[in-house]
């Protein structure tokens, strides 16, 4: 597989270190039971016309700064989620990185408790433990990342994904990562899955715009296909949809904008006007 990029490897080796503290603090077998004793989180339900949003809750990013202003962190991502689901997301996304995003499980804890969305825990997730930690703290689903994990622990934590009743979103970052996610997913049986496109460049943390439209026709048959990283507006959802893309997972414009309810709404509407008007010149 290709190099992890340098951004990749501190988050692989800080994301090892904080699942060896959480094991020294409660087995996997007693997380495992305590997250199966929680109530079954939402499940995700794609609209049947066609395009759909993870609109995400991200304090901070390595490329954008802090993102939330505020001394009540609690309240601001609350009501941002509330924005979320008024507009009609799909699901929310929570980055629970604590070192470049400022993220935390607790977020997904505080969401789960607030708002009836599905909820992804969006991490750099390196071992099957950190699957069990999104369930019990409400997740319905989790971020794979394709280029940090080897084919077989990526095997293995979807398996552990759908033990756990979590969908996944498998991230990639070109065309033979894509092929890698499809072979992989294609090995499980059971497991709602969305394979998704990663449009920055982790070395520069730049964006690649052409990157989407250029790789729309590699995507493995069978997932829902969702764009992420370089959307912005209304119009750069219609583009998505327009290339095929099923979702598109949004975080820092979302959380820029002072009225994220219209933005959300605006993206879901401009996909779906592509799609139905696609279906209508068929």
């Amino acid at each position: 597989r290709g190099s992890v990029s340098g951004l990749l490897e501190q988050m692989s080796v800080r994301s090892a270190e904080r699942v060896s503290a959480a094991r020294a603090l409660r087995a996997l077998s007693d997380l495992r039971k305590m997250a199966r004793d929680q109530p079954p989180p939402p499940a995700l339900e794609l609209c049947r016309e066609g395009f759909d949003l993870i609109a995400e809750i991200k304090p901070a990013s390595p490329s954008a700064g802090s993102l939330i202003e505020g001394p009540d962190l609690t309240k601001i991502i609350t009501t941002r989620a509330a924005a979320y689901a008024e507009a009609g997301v799909a699901a929310i996304s929570v980055l629970t990185e604590p070192d470049r995003f400022c993220g935390s499980l607790e977020h997904l804890e505080v969401l789960r408790a607030a708002t009836d969305r599905p909820l992804m825990r969006k991490d750099f997730l390196v071992d099957p433990y950190q699957v069990w930690e999104a369930r019990w703290a409400g997740a319905s689903g989790i971020l794979l990342i394709v280029r940090m994990l080897a084919d077989d622990r990526l095997e293995e934590m979807i398996e552990v994904s759908r033990e756990a009743g979590l969908f996944v979103l498998v991230e990639a970052f070109d065309e033979e990562e894509m092929q890698r996610a499809g072979e992989v997913l294609d090995r499980v049986e059971g497991v709602r899955a969305l394979v998704g496109l990663n449009s920055r460049n982790l070395q520069t943390l730049e964006i690649d715009s052409e990157r989407l439209r250029r790789c729309a026709a590699a995507f493995p048959g069978g997932y829902p296909k969702v764009a992420e990283s370089s959307l912005e507006t209304a119009a750069d959802a219609a583009d998505a949809a327009r290339w095929g893309y099923d979702l598109a997972l949004v975080g820092t414009s979302l959380m820029r904008s002072d009225s994220p309810k219209t933005l959300a709404e605006g993206m879901i509407e401009a996909g779906r006007a592509v799609k139905r008007s696609a279906c209508t010149s068929e």
